[in-house]
């Protein structure tokens, strides 16, 4: 495999690249456009930051490309449409500078208050003035913070320890979270109209673009002061600009803005109460080099174990989610490799049932495992987590999804149910505690496997003698049976047999199974 590092990064980035046995790479900061769409033309994978502009051409380019990792918390330098067409994974590293982002609002905060950069410019410009930069103190101040992620956690965390009192605003989170940090859960209007100075942590989306705009600066406390080092776009500058004329907000430090780098008429710009950055919130050598490792690990980690961490074009699975929802994801493509194995043909819809504790989780991360780990026996390695959507629309299969909070006779079930012209075959899965996945439902038949390894599935018709007759076959072919689970629903009726074996079973072996007539099929699943 092949790695291609198109901007600059960190020795300690490049080291685990070149660390991993089997993986070749190509270190060429600063490539021009041609040259950028010569070299993707054979790599996997192909990591940036911001310089380099994955376009359309670049992914028709890159035939092999299968992840494109970015180091830093955006991806707007990458065509995210083309990447999804093209079945790439797209990954940042929304967390490896979040403590650098929390120390700069909180450096921005204190900088506002004393007005330290003006106070400087005044100083060189040979005036000495301490009465026209008198500023406040922030200790006793109220801090109103829009949004409590990582980043504005630690903002929580330095405020308090600062001595001040912390307003939240964040939908997502209850009031009980709000208080293990130490703060207070309120609304809006209350968060700008109690604050002493705000500060933004949230995405930009529909939802929070011009959060703070001419209606809420409207109802600011006067005197407030606004930080932004989060995204540009959450604030209007326009109207920030004219409140901050009028006297209703005493300040403002921005380190973004909805358009990078600013006009040089910007409003904002002419103020002597702004202080500016040009985007610094993760500008630190400590920030470069925790995001280039934690870049590096995740694009081998997908290399080599197909792990999907912090992906743009993939359901989004929060970092602190991921672990507790892995096992799920691996219970479900489990479950989707196996039926597709087993009973898949000429389908045209799945039915995908959620039941008890997994609901608790976000459905479309595990429908695309299910899809990926059920499309991929028939369409092979290209299918993956982004496209396993597309693939299944492509062919004509309907998906119907359900939930239920609770499942019949165990904590969590997924259910898988696959609908075809000759009739209905299902497969059922649960986790034992918390990471142990089991098989316990094939069709009306209770069973118990771990979806792992070679798998023999027969059905029969429950007479003397085939168990030992199976044994036999298979002991002639050198075939060990690890593990074998049986079930049926009445006597002399028709019977289920799960058995794991060590290797996998020579076609020749299969036919002789089902040459008996006791033996109704044999179906080798590989998991």
């Amino acid at each position: 495999m092949k790695v291609l590092v198109s901007d600059h990064f960190s020795r300690e980035g490049l080291a685990i690249f070149e660390q991993y046995e089997g993986l070749d790479l190509d270190y060429q900061p600063g490539l021009s456009t041609d040259a950028l769409l010569e070299a993707v033309a054979d790599v996997d994978a192909l990591v940036v930051r911001g310089g380099t502009l994955v376009t359309e051409q670049v992914f028709d380019a890159g035939e092999k490309l299968r992840i494109v990792g970015r180091a830093g918390i955006g991806a707007e330098n990458i065509d995210l449409d083309a990447a999804d067409r093209h079945g790439v994974v797209v990954v940042n590293t929304p967390f490896g500078s979040k403590t650098t982002t929390a120390e700069h609002t909180i450096g921005m905060l204190m900088a506002l208050a004393r007005m330290i950069p003006q106070a400087h410019a005044s100083v060189q410009r040979g005036e000495w003035d301490q009465q026209r930069f008198l500023g406040i103190e922030i200790a006793g101040k109220v801090l109103g913070v829009l949004g409590a992620g990582k980043i504005g956690r630690i903002v929580i965390e330095r405020a308090r320890s600062l001595n001040m009192r912390v307003l939240v605003y964040d939908p997502y989170l209850t009031a009980e979270a709000i208080r293990h940090l130490g703060a207070e859960q309120v609304g809006l209007d209350e968060l700008v109209g109690r604050s002493d100075f705000l500060t933004l942590h949230m995405p930009l989306n529909v939802e929070t673009e011009n959060i703070l705009g001419e209606e809420q600066l409207a109802k600011v406390k006067p005197g407030c002061r606004i930080v932004n080092c989060a995204m540009g776009g959450l604030v209007d500058e326009q109207a920030l600009a004219e409140a901050i004329k009028k006297g209703r907000v005493a300040g403002a430090a921005i380190d973004v803005f909805a358009k990078e780098p600013p006009p040089d008429d910007h409003p904002l710009l002419g103020l002597d109460q702004v202080i500016v950055t040009p985007h610094l919130r993760t500008a630190t050598r400590d920030a470069q080099t925790n995001v280039a490792v934690q870049l590096a690990n995740q694009v081998v980690n997908f290399l080599r174990d197909g792990v999907v961490e912090n992906a743009l074009n993939v359901p989004a699975i929060h970092a602190d989610l991921l672990e507790s929802i892995r096992p799920y994801l691996f219970l479900a493509e489990k479950l989707g490799s196996f039926q597709a194995q087993y009973q898949a043909r000429g389908v045209d819809e799945l039915t995908i049932e959620y039941s008890g504790a997994v609901t608790e989780y976000p459905m479309e991360p595990l429908t695309r495992s299910l899809l990926k780990g059920f499309l991929t026996p028939m369409v092979g390695p290209m299918v993956n987590y982004v496209n396993a959507p597309h693939l299944a629309g492509e062919r004509g299969i309907r998906l119907v999804e359900a939930k239920s909070s609770t499942a019949a006779g165990f904590a969590n079930q997924i259910r898988l149910i696959v609908h075809t012209a000759d009739g209905e075959s299902s497969v059922c899965g649960t986790l034992f505690g918390e990471q142990e996945a089991r098989i316990v439902r094939v069709d009306d038949f209770s069973v118990e496997a771990i979806p792992s390894g070679h798998i023999l599935v027969l059905r029969n018709f429950d007479r003397p003698g085939v168990i030992g007759f199976i044994g036999q076959i298979l002991s002639e072919a050198k075939i060990n049976i690890a593990m074998m689970n049986l079930s049926r629903r009445k006597i002399n009726g028709q019977a289920i047999s799960l058995l794991t074996v060590d290797s996998r079973i020579a076609e020749q072996t299969l036919e002789a199974l089902r040459n008996n007539e006791n033996i109704l099929s044999a179906i080798q699943v590989e998991l």
